[in-house]
């Protein structure tokens, strides 16, 4: 049986290398010995660097720390039509937290970020222990074509190129829009002493257009570098955030225990002011607004802390999207050759995101209370609504946010980069599998140029000209349905992850039973091997707990337009139309392979463990074993290393 007339597929098999790696003979299963499957051509984890000018193959260049660096932080939002002078926040943490301090309370904000940075760490231990054994191009779509359906990875690989392709688009927006930055207290109520009047009149004088185009073609032309270089910026830029969100959580500290300066709003030391009475932990006001943000009512009470607590639940885990792209890197990176790049990645994101997001979101609660009138829809610029800048300017150092802003736009403007680098990833492993239409647009979005998919990058920048429907007033606010869409898909796509993780722990487990697989390949495919890559504890607990988390938030993240009179068709329709997208590009898939024949369009997944690596030492990398019983210079020398490596 040739690959081609597989029983199981007629598409091209999956390829990273394709010109390369070849098999001509089908495969079996351990777990199904009696079934041949068509072979996937995976490329082999220590594969060597190939610099092909010109192919259909991306390099292998990316190096750990670049990797670990490889990840985002958020500023978006959408611009409500009523007024152009007001920004209703959607999600984010430099711009989005003040949102979530608003609505939750302090502590009610600081739990969601905690619980939801549970979820997303679940979530990334399943992908990431899976891409640690076979790191494969676009495991993101490739794990549920092999361990699912071969339709469920399709619909995933398309949602996911659409989603953040849009994402990119909507950062986009946001950059034109945190240029336009302008921050005047004078006369506000609600803000007693306010006497600061700040405002950059290039941005605000220049069309939004003018910036997207601007940023526009610098994402493109930064994601047509060859990846080494494109790696290297990602990774200073990468560095930049992370000191600037370590020097906030410091600052925002030390703005809340030192004695005020002289120019301050307020006299006296903060300490724990906006978390007693009359703020307390939860905000139980929660106050409904319609798309134009005019007041509708209140509800109160128990009901008013959970939805308030629900709502900010489901925001803050739109600020954990995209912490997946460690993953993106797989088909690029020579440290996957190693099997500890990926556990230590996967590892620190972990640790990084939960612990910087959640110590951000608890030191700001300490400084702005969560009635301030700019975190609750009258600020009059994006910048304006962050806590962070509102904290600097009552603090008595407004030109600090100029600096807090401008590192804002630097914040929207990277995230761009990553997003437009993820879309056209998964474009590129599209056409791979020959899953993008006809051939002539299939065989150009397959082709490199110094080992960058050059096609499917401008492929990806021409769906990112929608953002200019997002330029001011109703268009903006329809890409901005399209953003929360978009968001809402990679729930779908979370929930697909923790699903094809609970199917590869099950087929680990029927390795063993079947008895099929030689002793080696054996050792590969046992978890308590002291060599297997990335072991989490009790990790298809985890899996379970991300995959049920993610359908609730998926099933209930629509509560806003019912509480709204009268009922926002256009906000639910975008906060759910994902589900049945995903099921009809499923549907689609098993009709064009199958026709209408609803018998065969059962399961189709190899359940393939080919290609599996382990740990090139049972010594692993991040674990403290000194080689002394006592303190030695060896021992300090072991300790500095292993700082090092949870560092870089």
């Amino acid at each position: 049986m040739s690959p081609t007339n597989s029983t199981l597929d007629h598409e091209k098999p999956e390829a990273v290398f394709p010109q390369v790696f070849e098999y001509h003979e089908p495969i079996r299963s351990p777990v199904t010995p009696d079934i041949e499957y068509a072979p996937s051509i995976d490329e082999p984890a220590n594969v060597e660097e190939r610099k092909e000018r010109r192919g259909e193959s991306v390099w292998r260049v990316l190096n750990e720390r670049q990797i670990n660096n490889n990840w985002k932080w958020y500023v978006r939002f959408e611009c409500s039509p009523a007024r152009r002078s007001t920004y209703k926040l959607r999600l984010g943490l430099f711009l989005g937290c003040g949102h979530s301090l608003a609505v939750a309370g302090p502590g009610g904000a600081v739990l969601s970020y905690v619980l939801m940075g549970t979820v997303i760490s679940a979530v990334i231990s399943c992908l990431g222990e899976m891409t640690a054994l076979m790191p494969v191009n676009a495991p993101v779509m490739e794990f549920p074509r092999r361990f699912l359906d071969r339709g469920v990875g399709f619909a995933v690989g398309w949602i996911y190129w659409f989603a953040y392709a849009i994402l990119a688009a909507d950062e986009l927006v946001a950059v034109s829009n945190t240029v336009k930055f302008r921050y005047d207290d004078r006369d506000i109520p609600g803000i007693p002493g306010g006497k600061t009047y700040l405002n950059w009149a290039v941005g605000n004088n220049v069309d939004n257009a003018v910036w997207i185009s601007l940023f526009l073609v610098i994402v493109a032309t930064i994601n047509m570098l060859p990846v080494k270089v494109f790696g290297q910026l990602e990774y200073i830029f990468g560095s930049l955030k992370i000191t600037f969100i370590s020097m906030l959580i410091v600052l925002m500290l030390i703005l809340d225990t030192m004695k005020p300066r002289a120019n301050a709003y307020y006299t006296e030391t903060l300490s724990t002011r906006y978390w007693n009475d009359p703020y307390q932990f939860f905000n139980s006001d929660y106050k409904v607004k319609d798309e134009s943000g005019t007041f509708q009512k209140d509800i109160v009470g128990v009901l008013g802390t959970f939805l308030g607590m629900w709502t900010t639940l489901i925001h803050v885990l739109f600020s954990y999207v995209g912490m997946d792209i460690i993953a993106a890197t797989a088909a690029e990176s020579k440290a996957l050759g190693d099997a500890e790049s990926m556990k230590m990645g996967a590892r620190k994101i972990n640790l990084r995101i939960v612990t910087l997001y959640t110590l951000a979101m608890l030191t700001a609660s300490f400084v702005v209370p969560r009635d301030h009138p700019f975190i609750n829809g009258q600020g009059q610029s994006v910048g304006s609504s962050s806590v962070f800048i509102i904290a600097v300017v009552e603090a008595g150092i407004p030109q600090a946010a100029h600096f807090f802003n401008a590192i804002f736009v630097f914040s929207s403007f990277t995230c761009a980069i990553n997003s437009m680098y993820v879309a056209s990833r998964v474009l590129y492993t599209l056409a791979l599998q020959d899953q993008t239409g006809p051939e002539f647009i299939t065989r150009r979005l397959r082709a490199c140029r110094s080992g960058v998919p050059i096609r499917a990058v401008l492929a990806t920048a021409g769906m990112m000209l929608i953002g200019y429907m997002g330029r001011t007033g109703s268009p903006g606010e329809r890409l901005g349905e399209l953003a929360s869409n978009c968001t809402v898909s990679c729930l779908i796509v979370y929930v697909a992850i923790c699903a094809t993780y609970l199917s590869f722990f099950k087929t680990l487990e029927e390795v063993k039973l079947y008895g099929n697989a030689s002793e080696a390949q054996a050792a590969m495919y046992d978890r308590n091997h002291p060599r297997y890559p990335y072991k989490s504890h009790g990790q298809w607990l985890k899996a379970c707990y991300g995959m049920v988390a993610c359908m609730i938030l998926l099933v209930f993240n629509g509560v806003g337009p019912f509480l709204e009179s009268p009922f926002d068709t256009r906000q639910f329709i975008a906060s759910y139309v994902g589900i049945p997208v995903f099921i009809l590009l499923i549907l689609g898939y098993k009709i064009k392979k199958h026709g209408f024949s609803v018998s065969r369009w059962g399961p189709e997944r190899s359940n393939d463990l080919r290609n599996t690596i382990q740990a090139s030492s049972e010594k692993r990398k991040g674990r403290l074993e000194f080689p002394d019983d006592s303190f030695t210079k060896e021992n300090a020398r072991t300790f500095i290393e292993w700082i090092w490596v949870w560092l870089k």
